[in-house]
């Protein structure tokens, strides 16, 4: 796994649920070390490892955990790189729905080692769509859910997104304009 995923795991303890919390699951995992390095490999299985430790530690079904980390991963401040990257989909939410086939491609081009699982989108009507995220990831699902809630919440749109069996996230689009959507432009400050 990309350190760049357990190092988001890690951020998303800290920030939302300080230090202390992540040395207690740094001693739960055995990881026999304090903190992933964002541009190292690690075993998948030391992914796992953190995963659970953390659940553990909070005290958290680990589906709703992941779901929490898509969210972070989109919505807090220190994570505004990636809402740009996300945001290049479209001008709308059914626009970056459409476009996350690209998804995997697009962050290969940031990061070359960095696999994401494919995503495979049924545009069942206009409004309602079927999302296949991962087949066979445990907690793959939730952690697009969470991202995908966080990406609706930036474009100003009002969905429900329900998993179903598996890998299947069934999403529909109530209110494409249900409040005003953050402002998003193309262009990144400098200086």
């Amino acid at each position: 796994m990309h350190g760049l995923i357990n190092r988001s795991i890690q951020r998303f303890v800290v920030d939302e649920y300080g230090q202390d919390i992540w040395q207690r699951v740094v001693r739960q995992a055995d990881l026999g070390f304090a903190n992933f390095e964002a541009m190292w490999l690690y075993e998948d299985a030391l992914t796992g490892k953190t995963l659970r430790a953390c659940a553990a530690v909070l005290g958290r079904p680990q589906c709703e955990l992941m779901e929490d980390i898509g969210t972070y991963l989109v919505a807090h401040p220190n994570n505004q790189v990636l809402r740009r990257l996300l945001r290049f989909g479209g001008q709308s939410f059914a626009d970056f729905l459409l476009s996350l086939d690209e998804l995997p491609q697009r962050a290969r081009m940031a990061i070359a080692q960095l696999d994401i699982p494919p995503v495979d989108l049924q545009e069942l009507t206009p409004l309602r769509y079927r999302l296949c995220c991962g087949a066979g990831i445990d907690g793959y699902a939730p952690f697009v859910a969470g991202v995908l809630r966080a990406m609706a919440d930036d474009y100003g749109a009002l969905v429900l997104i329900e998993q179903g069996r598996g890998a299947w996230l069934d999403i529909t689009l109530l209110e494409a304009r249900f409040h005003t959507p953050r402002a998003f432009v193309l262009g990144a400050k400098t200086g």
